[in-house]
């Protein structure tokens, strides 16, 4: 059986279905500045990646550096339509209820983004001095950073950690980390998880609880 002294979460479309909203608001700003791109392209290249990096992205895409009230714009959109349409990713609340071991947020999003998200969801308590954001390390995902200070801050060792991740980029920090790494497919494509390197997958969070503590079996 396993015995996990850490569960780290990832936030956006783990812990709150907020990819959609996020990245429909993004695309459409991308619009206005003269990239008019699809949400496809949108999750292929920038879900799971820093704010910090999508803008560089951004910026080589433009052949400039985004104006800063572009920017500022995007958070107060984003700001705005999640506090008006977040909602809790289905079923992550028994998840949580059921954990046998300590557990942690680890997000891409900002500190901010975060409190908007999970506080606009309920979910804000259950996380309390433990909510760990790119914006604390150096680099983001798919650099281990992230994950290896939750760990630290937590003070368990790696390879004591169990990390929950729906995007490539989160997948490969986790594998990095030297952690065991969940693949949430029901908005990702499981084959792009298991080739990021996640060595266990599942489509609803039902199936979580006996993945996490239950025996040692392939999930592919």
């Amino acid at each position: 059986m396993r015995s996990f002294e850490l569960v780290i979460f990832d936030c956006d479309g783990v812990l709150v279905d907020s990819e959609l909203i996020t990245n429909r608001v993004f695309a459409a700003l991308l619009g206005e500045l003269g990239l008019p791109v699809t949400l496809e392209f949108i999750f292929e290249n920038f879900v799971g990646r820093s704010m910090q990096h999508c803008w560089e992205q951004v910026a080589a895409m433009l052949g400039q550096e985004v104006p800063p009230h572009w920017q500022s714009e995007f958070q107060l959109r984003m700001t705005a339509a999640l506090e008006a349409e977040v909602q809790a990713v289905h079923g992550i609340e028994a998840v949580l209820d059921s954990l046998e071991a300590p557990y942690c947020v680890a997000s891409s999003g900002s500190h901010a983004k975060m409190a908007t998200t999970l506080g606009a969801t309920g979910l804000l308590p259950r996380f309390s001095g433990r909510i760990f954001s790119a914006a604390d390390v150096a680099r983001g995902k798919p650099a281990p950073d992230i994950f290896l200070h939750a760990a630290g801050r937590c003070g368990v060792h790696p390879r004591d950690c169990a990390v929950i991740e729906d995007s490539p980029a989160g997948v490969a920090a986790g594998v990095a980390a030297g952690m065991t790494v969940f693949g949430y497919c029901a908005c990702t494509l499981e084959q792009r998880l298991l080739e990021a390197g996640a060595h266990y997958t599942f489509n609803t969070m039902a199936k979580l609880p006996a993945l996490l503590f239950g025996p040692y079996t392939e999930s592919r």
